[in-house]
């Protein structure tokens, strides 16, 4: 499998959705609640689709499963993160690290092994999403707690992304699988979330279900296109290209909600992009 130029302006375009969802989301005071609402939202925003789509065949629902199961991890993971730090210093973290340890896995439970040039790329591209999301001080400014959990959700993301791109590739079908797997989880996680704060996740979700279904909606969206990149591609190139999200959300705070673009995000942005060209290259 090569990365050719459609695949890769998919996945550039699923890394805008990605970062679009997310700037919708901004400002929200629970990461639990709104994770449950993004979830809940992408279910019933989906349900149309599977009257379209089939349903994964047996060989894709042990990937299903423990798709399922790490993804509630994740959750839980991603929320202690963001108790302990706030959003700017550990989401470049927790995303940021993700296509390296992908990369590192693909080749070592698939033998999915990338070219020099492709470990160049990842490798770059790591580099320019940690500098695009760090503040001033770097690592040293994320309080110890923070960081744990962040690379805790680090290793969460290239779990899923990896299950997720064998299960995409054991179904025939990326879409179908990505949408089936959004489905069950929103409603799964949206269940435990609300048996553990239905109060306050039925008052949020008064408040915020536009955004929540819109949200949810791109979210599931921009999967799909991620697992169907997967079927065509190296898992790990296509998990690195994702990540570019990461930049069009600086930029989108820069533009949208007057946040800054300071030199060291240009500096973090020209490295992916050095990276992503890399990939094609390779």
């Amino acid at each position: 499998m090569t990365l050719t130029l459609p695949v890769a302006l998919a996945v550039l375009a699923a890394a805008a959705l990605h970062a679009g969802w997310n700037a919708l989301l901004k400002g929200g005071r629970s990461p639990l609640l709104d994770g449950a609402l993004l979830g809940l939202g992408g279910a019933v925003a989906s349900l149309p689709a599977l009257l379209l789509l089939p349903l994964p065949p047996p060989a894709a629902w042990p990937y299903l499963a423990a798709s399922l199961v790490v993804h509630l991890a994740y959750f839980a993971g991603f929320s202690a993160a963001y108790r302990h730090g706030d959003l700017g210093q550990v989401y470049p973290i927790m995303r940021g690290g993700a296509p390296l340890l992908v990369a590192i896995a693909s080749a070592a439970a698939v033998g999915e092994v990338l070219p020099a040039a492709g470990w160049l790329a990842v490798g770059v591209i790591t580099a320019g999403l940690v500098t695009v999301g760090l503040r001033p001080g770097g690592l040293g400014a994320v309080p110890p707690k923070a960081l744990a959990w962040a690379g805790v959700t680090a290793l969460l993301i290239a779990a899923y992304t990896l299950i997720d791109g064998l299960g995409a590739r054991a179904a025939g079908n990326g879409p179908a699988y990505a949408v089936w797997l959004m489905v069950v989880q929103g409603f799964v996680y949206g269940a435990i979330v609300a048996a553990l704060r239905g109060r306050e996740l039925l008052a949020r979700g008064r408040e915020r279900w536009g955004r929540a279904l819109l949200g949810g909606a791109m979210s599931v969206l921009g999967y799909a296109i991620v697992l169907w990149a997967a079927t065509r591609a190296p898992i790990a190139m296509v998990a690195a290209l994702r990540e570019t999200a990461v930049v069009f959300a600086a930029l989108l705070g820069a533009v949208l909600l007057k946040e800054g673009f300071p030199g060291r995000r240009l500096v973090g942005a020209g490295l992916v992009a050095a990276g992503a060209a890399l990939l094609r290259l390779a």
